[in-house]
């Protein structure tokens, strides 16, 4: 039986994280079933100048990906559609990774709202009591977001802010590593494998960039 992955992409500013952990999944062999919210296509937009198309989401997604779907196991699911299949606990998914997780998408998940899809998602994988991960791209924050994130790691969430480390790459770090490793912590706290960063092994990087040279 399919048990995709859900990934929910809300309004927030940071599209290139959703996108890595799409491509992330992906390479894993993962099934993934994709909601896109109505601001988040503006700022897919923004972003990226491309746009995200209900009648053309393949096509659209291909582009923002940067790679064909042929072969890759995807489905998408309108933001609107609260029939859809993600909106019921009977349909079965493994779990599911909001990003970025706005302030407004993390607060409807905290308190139930269901506005839309993504949040109906969320809420049914946390009722259900499957793996959810939570990425807040928001800074600063005001207390009612600090309260929201609260409620979201008490009803079970994992709450992982778009924070990356620089060790690996130090100061010279691209852009693109610094999005891999928040996607690859993504992917590490719904356990399923990759190599988009360069994990610690207890060795300063500076040493270990010396030794793989040699």
């Amino acid at each position: 039986m399919r048990e995709p992955w859900v990934v929910g992409v809300s309004g927030a500013s940071g599209t290139p994280y959703a996108a890595a952990v799409m491509r992330g999944l992906l390479d894993a062999g993962e099934a993934v079933d994709l909601i896109v919210s109505r601001a988040a296509r503006l700022t897919i937009l923004d972003e990226t100048g491309r746009p995200f198309r209900d009648g053309h989401w393949a096509d659209d997604l291909a582009a923002w990906l940067g790679r064909e779907l042929t072969g890759a196991d995807v489905r998408h699911w309108p933001a609107g559609d609260l029939a859809a299949g993600p909106s019921s606990g009977s349909y079965r998914v493994r779990g599911m990774a909001a990003v970025p997780a706005s302030t407004a998408a993390c607060a409807g998940i905290a308190i139930g709202l269901s506005k839309d899809l993504l949040q109906r998602a969320a809420e049914v994988n946390l009722k259900e009591r499957r793996p959810v991960v939570v990425v807040p791209r928001e800074t600063p924050v005001t207390r009612s977001h600090l309260e929201h994130l609260i409620a979201l790691h008490d009803a079970g969430a994992v709450v992982l802010p778009a924070s990356p480390g620089f060790y690996g790459a130090g100061a010279s770090a691209s852009a693109q590593q610094l999005v891999d490793f928040v996607a690859g912590k993504v992917l590490d706290a719904l356990g399923v494998p990759h190599t988009l960063f360069r994990r610690w092994s207890g060795e300063l990087a500076a040493a270990q960039r010396d030794a793989d040279r040699t």
